[in-house]
């Protein structure tokens, strides 16, 4: 009997199925003989907003990642006593950047001028009553645009925490972040990338090195500068790493998430496929160049294989490389990885140098190698990729360097001028600094009442046996 109803039932399914293919077979052949509308120009076009609103959202999502990897790095870097102060801060970060940045921030950056090339008066709160009818900007949606945007804002306000790490108040941690993402980097967005007047000078800047770097690095030492170092600084010594490999993560997080950050800057890839093969590939061998560069120059100087400096290392050439990724050859690449990899070094003697409590390198990673990748487009910039144009040593004179230092020398004022005024306000409201208590039983405990390791290094308190019950001691291993 089982034999007999698994037979006909076998019998019944391939009925189904021939007479399924048999219907579907005679559509699919009316479907051939009929007439083929050609694609219009209109679902060309389409097709290719499509294509470049999918690779802008991609990359804007890279660049966002990045964000874990400044939070792995800095984390990293720090005592152990502090390690939850930078996982808070740099989390918290971006969360006040976005709302601050779609409220103000934006509309300052790409809305339409007012004419005098300073600032935009447009597009504040943008997607409010655009429902539906959103404009575009270059070939994707506005509100796509702003996300991809939102990123980079989001990193301009996050470099600025490694440097002040450890003994920021951190509610003038969030303070900082809101002028930064309201108002102070956005004019300088508007100035080189909303046809501001240094755009009108000819300035290049692909991805970043002077808006994004400098101005978070600059901001950064103004900041560290007007604090003061961290209790029981010895200079020349600066305390140790707590966890090289939570920098490492972070660092590699960085590098992967710098994919998204320069040839995601090509806003497209519909006609843009060299252009971005080109920006991907600079910006892998400047990092490259950047980490050889910095380790090699500290082993000559140290005869030790130094993991921290090498993984700045990287990150300088990234910086340095993000303004002339898509200006420079792959050669040029090189040349300027390796710079900024030694830079870097001799930045951070410099300021160590000055009794300058930069936490992290911030400023030398991001400042300094962010105005150095900015001049050497000045330097190396190629003529076929600059409409014409070219670097000092690339058969060009100096007008592009001596533009590209009017930029940077812009820039500088605005936040230099702009972020004293703003530290110096949270110094005289008492919320630049921890309070001095967070100094003695660290900051993680004072601001956040826990540790990274509990475990191992006890919330005080934690350890006290309930009253009238007696602390039970774990047996040991094998007991």
């Amino acid at each position: 009997m089982r034999f007999r109803s698994s037979l006909w039932r076998r019998v019944l399914v391939i009925g189904i199925a021939a007479l399924i293919l048999a219907t579907f077979g005679t559509q699919i052949t009316f479907a051939q003989d009929a007439e083929v509308a050609a694609p219009s120009a209109e679902d060309f076009l389409n097709l290719s907003i499509a294509i470049d609103t999918g690779w802008v959202m991609l990359t804007a999502f890279l660049v966002f990642f990045m964000q874990a990897g400044f939070a792995m790095l800095e984390t990293g870097l720090v005592r152990q006593t502090s390690a939850v102060n930078a996982l808070s801060v740099n989390f918290v970060d971006a969360t006040i950047t976005g709302f601050v940045f779609w409220l103000v921030g934006f509309g300052i950056a790409f809305g339409a001028d007012n004419g005098s090339g300073l600032f935009g008066t447009s597009m504040f709160a943008v997607g409010i009553g655009e429902m539906g009818q959103a404009p575009f900007a270059f070939n994707i949606p506005i509100l796509v645009f702003f996300v991809f945007q939102f990123a980079f804002a989001a990193t301009a306000a996050t470099i600025t925490t490694g440097a002040l790490a450890e003994r920021t108040d951190f509610f003038g941690d969030q303070a900082k972040s809101v002028i930064i993402g309201a108002l102070i980097y956005p004019v300088v967005v508007h100035w080189i990338w909303g046809g501001g007047w240094i755009a009108q000078r000819g300035f290049y800047d692909f991805a970043g090195s002077t808006v994004v770097h400098f101005v978070g690095g600059f901001a950064a030492l103004i900041g560290a500068i007007i604090m003061g170092p961290r209790p029981g600084r010895v200079w020349g010594k600066p305390p140790r790493p707590h966890n090289l490999a939570l920098a490492t993560l972070g660092t590699m997080i960085l590098w992967f998430g710098w994919y998204g950050f320069n040839p995601g800057s090509t806003l497209g890839v519909v006609g843009q496929h060299d252009l971005v093969g080109l920006v991907s590939l600079n910006t892998t061998l400047a990092a490259c160049a950047g980490t050889f560069g910095t380790a090699i120059f500290v082993f000559l100087r140290t005869k030790k294989w130094d993991l921290a400096y090498s993984l700045n290392g990287s990150l300088a050439g990234l910086v340095g490389i993000t303004a002339g990724c898509a200006f420079v050859g792959p050669v040029f690449a090189v040349v300027i990885g390796i710079a900024a990899g030694i830079i870097v070094v001799l930045a951070m003697d410099v300021i160590e140098s000055l009794k300058i409590d930069d936490a992290v390198g911030a400023f030398a990673v991001h400042g300094v190698c962010g105005v150095f990748g900015t001049l050497a487009i000045g330097l190396f910039g190629a003529p076929e990729l600059m409409g014409g144009n070219a670097g000092l040593f690339t058969g060009g004179g100096a007008t592009v360097l001596v533009n590209q230092a009017i930029g940077v020398v812009g820039v500088a004022l605005w936040v230099g001028v702009t972020s004293t005024l703003m530290f110096l306000g949270l110094k005289a409201v008492g919320r630049l600094r921890v309070n001095k208590k967070a100094d003695e039983i660290g900051i993680d405990i004072y601001e956040h009442g826990t540790t990274v390791w509990p475990d191992i290094l006890p919330v005080p308190g934690d350890e006290a046996p309930v009253p009238g019950t007696t602390a039970a001691t774990a047996p040991a291993v094998g007991d």
